[in-house]
């Protein structure tokens, strides 16, 4: 597929915080194929979320541009859904009605009996039917993220931004969320772009994982095509005999060539 037809095109992209100051990232460029899952690693302070955020909408570059189905993007938008670490759910409402905000947004010419069902859909997608009337306050941390998944699924967007997601779960429940998320990526053929810390996370969830360099100036490094089969699992990925080459590559980076 040539770059012009690429679903998502980010060329030349550097950010900087002041006229003075060296760039965060500079020179940031790189093609997200429609379906694909793209892991991007780094340590703090190499700008990471900042690209996410551009590619959301939510801040500007200093140089360069992100185009999505060749539209340049200039601002938020309802094809692109974002899910940070915290679950930004408004605490008045409850799941469904957080659920069915998002989803007044993009589909307001539906019936509300129609869009009260298009948010069950997704909650239910997420394992929550039973919790749907609770106001997040009753909720675990791991059931307010995935009420976040659930939103950001439910306007059916062409990509999904996730923000290191899952960063303050415990260990369980992050590995119930991860198997939820590739579950529904499976079955809407979802293109997803994620920042994570977790090296196991990326090998388990991705089709390709992005390296970058450290900042100021950094640069995405390297790019990392994932051998292992598609239908992986935390349990079966150790057993692949091409699991702990990539896993090591991957930590090589992070400790001794990220500089």
């Amino acid at each position: 597929m040539s770059n012009n037809l690429s679903f998502l095109r980010v060329q030349g992209l550097a950010k900087r915080y002041a006229p003075s100051a060296p760039p965060v990232f500079e020179d940031v460029s790189f093609d997200i194929e429609q379906g694909e899952f793209v892991c991007v690693i780094g340590h703090s302070g190499c700008g990471k979320s900042t690209i996410l955020n551009v590619l959301a909408g939510l801040e500007s570059a200093s140089e360069g541009h992100a185009f999505i189905n060749n539209r340049e993007i200039s601002g938020p938008g309802l094809e692109r859904g974002v899910v940070f670490q915290g679950h930004a759910l408004m605490p008045w409402l409850t799941v469904l009605e957080n659920v069915l905000f998002a989803v007044q947004s993009r589909y307001p010419d539906w019936s509300k009996v129609d869009r009260i069902d298009h948010a069950k859909r997704f909650i239910a997608m997420v394992g929550l039917s039973q919790a749907e009337h609770k106001k997040p306050s009753e909720l675990s941390g791991g059931m307010k993220q995935r009420v976040g998944i659930a939103r950001a699924f439910a306007i059916e967007p062409k990509m999904l931004l996730l923000d290191e997601p899952f960063g303050a779960l415990d260990a369980l429940t992050r590995g119930v969320i991860q198997d939820e998320l590739l579950k529904i990526c499976a079955a809407t053929h979802q293109t997803v772009f994620m920042i994570t810390h977790d090296v196991d996370e990326a090998i388990l969830l991705s089709d390709k994982i992005m390296l970058m360099s450290n900042g100021p100036r950094a640069r995405i490094a390297e790019v990392v095509a994932n051998p292992l089969p598609k239908n992986r699992t935390r349990a079966g990925m150790h057993h692949d005999p091409q699991f702990y080459p990539l896993r090591n590559h991957l930590v090589d980076f992070l400790v001794h060539r990220s500089n």
